[in-house]
């Protein structure tokens, strides 16, 4: 792997990471790729929450980051009419999703009015106990929408101010959004990171856009920006998750200026997407290699209109 472009700045401390409940210590490791399993063999797993990292650091209550009145009165207006007015647009059906317009595999379902790809075996199964059959007993094949678990992770770094908080807006109803429609199955947590990072939103059933958003928005914006921390960080949620699909959606310009290299813990998702951002600095470079690694997608945002055509490519990748 070639060394990157930009040369990020060592950490004279360990990285924090706040989250709901009490300190203590993340983890201790010999190195940050431990194998699948994340822990070292024959220990017992850790903690949920647990962080694959090389260095030893805290765990903080994540009160202690909050902030009050973090943005003026007008900006989180405006951050929740986009919020409250979000959603990600799936495809238009196609014929050759025989029904429901889904991406998952096809099953034998009950008849509910969404298909007309009648399975004749199944039905006429059913037919020989109800010879006058009611329109669900008619059996037919669709596709079925598999539960999904995302972590999204977003670059708080610099200043939340002006489209940044929009795009932030907008990336965290989608997601809220898209994931609390799929009856009740959708999992997220959310991390918000700077030099250190923030569990905003433990893995768990999708909350209320606007309810996440307030939780986001009392963090104040930092400085440096530890992208390698933030994925070890949401790795470890993605693993506490109950669905099998799952991805990470990485929010940020990707300049990557403190801590590892990110690439090596890129490469441990089964997905990782990138939204990059691109209304000031970027690195559209280690942010397409992040997407490559993590055999995901990489998506450029210019502003918060992008984030739901790019979130329904994602989610439909897989």
């Amino acid at each position: 792997m070639r060394p990157l472009r930009r040369r990020p700045k060592q950490l004279d401390t360990a990285p924090l990471l706040f989250r709901p409940g009490a300190g203590g210590v993340i983890t201790e490791t010999d190195g940050p790729d431990r194998g699948a399993g994340g822990h070292p063999a024959g220990s017992r797993p850790p903690a949920q929450g647990w962080v694959a990292t090389s260095e030893t650091g805290q765990r903080c209550a994540l009160d202690d980051v909050r902030e009050d009145g973090v943005l003026a009165a007008d900006v989180r207006a405006l951050a929740r009419r986009i919020a409250s007015r979000l959603s990600v647009p799936h495809r238009g059906r196609d014929r050759s999703t025989l029904g429901g317009g889904g991406t998952g595999p096809l099953a034998s379902v009950p008849y509910r009015y969404n298909s007309d790809d009648i399975d004749l075996d199944r039905t006429l199964e059913v037919l020989t106990e109800h010879p006058v059959p009611d329109d669900t007993d008619i059996v037919v094949r669709e596709r079925v929408r598999l539960p999904r678990a995302v972590v999204l992770m977003i670059d708080v770094s610099g200043s939340m101010r002006g489209e940044k908080t929009k795009i932030a807006a907008a990336t965290v109803a989608a997601l809220a959004g898209e994931l609390a429609s799929s009856a009740g199955s959708g999992e997220l947590a959310v991390v918000a990171f700077w030099k250190d990072a923030a569990i905003v939103r433990p893995m768990g059933p999708a909350p209320s856009g606007l309810r996440l958003l307030d939780e986001l928005l009392s963090i104040p914006a930092k400085g440096l920006t530890n992208v390698q921390f933030a994925l070890a960080t949401g790795l470890a949620q993605l693993r506490t998750a109950r669905a099998r699909r799952r991805c990470g959606i990485l929010l940020s310009d990707s300049v990557h200026n403190a801590g590892p290299d990110p690439r090596p813990v890129a490469a441990r998702f089964g997905a990782l997407h990138v939204l990059l951002e691109t209304d000031g600095e970027h690195d559209a470079d280690l942010g397409g290699q992040l997407a490559r690694l993590g055999h995901g997608r990489l998506a450029p945002i210019r502003d918060h209109r992008d984030v739901a055509p790019a979130l329904n490519l994602m989610l439909g990748a897989r």
